[in-house]
């Protein structure tokens, strides 16, 4: 069925859009399907479950229609996680994200289950984005150690999916570090004199709220 122009209602402008794939292929999406990186589906924190979306790439004019069946991005400035199709089609895997315009083509139910998750995305934001961005540590002692913890979680599928963003932006020893109730998610054992510059590359991807604690142990 072809939907009508006049259906298709502004949504965003100007936002950023990443994408997920092998990390979480065959898993549960938020709303109890399986996630298919080969389908055109996406992760948004908000909007009820089966809304349909248009998405454009404002660099290059490339369109995809996805259907929201999870929960994310749970990065700071990023509005829309898309299925490894769906990125394909926008032609944005080589850059990770993109720039992007987003329509709403239909949207879907409000559920009960549409409710509660957004619910617990608002949370898991809030509790991630609470505390104000850590500013640069103007002395590091040279030979400390130094780790910078991006995110803490109660769910674990939540914390790999922050860490595997991590990795596919080329950051290296990223960890989970457990405690009784959270999973953070660092990058760890970075000498002092290499802070800074880690501190500079995460900001230039979009991550701009974090902690920095020095080491108490190798």
């Amino acid at each position: 069925m072809v939907t009508p122009l006049c259906a298709i209602q502004s949504y965003k402008t100007g936002v950023t859009a990443s994408y997920y794939a092998e990390a979480f292929h065959g898993k549960r999406t938020s709303n109890g399907e399986t996630f298919n990186m080969y389908s055109l589906t996406c992760a948004h924190k908000s909007l009820p479950f089966n809304t349909i979306l248009k998405v454009t790439n404002l660099r290059n004019g490339k369109t995809v229609e996805v259907r929201v069946n999870d929960r994310g991005p749970f990065i700071l400035n990023r509005e829309i996680d898309l299925s490894k199709a769906a990125a394909v089609k926008l032609n944005m895997i080589g850059t990770g994200t993109a720039k992007v315009k987003l329509e709403i083509v239909r949207m879907g139910p409000d559920t009960k289950i549409s409710r509660q998750t957004a619910q617990s995305a608002a949370k898991i934001m809030a509790k991630r984005f609470g505390t104000k961005t850590v500013k640069q540590t103007t002395v590091r002692p040279a030979g400390t150690k130094w780790d910078i913890q991006l995110g803490a979680f109660s769910q674990k599928d939540n914390a790999n999916r922050l860490a595997q963003k991590l990795l596919h932006d080329g950051f290296k020893d990223v960890v989970f570090q457990k405690t009784e109730t959270l999973i953070k998610v660092a990058i760890r054992n970075i000498d002092a004199k290499d802070v800074n510059t880690i501190e500079k590359q995460l900001q230039a991807k979009g991550y701009s709220t974090y902690t920095i604690k020095k080491r108490t142990q190798k």
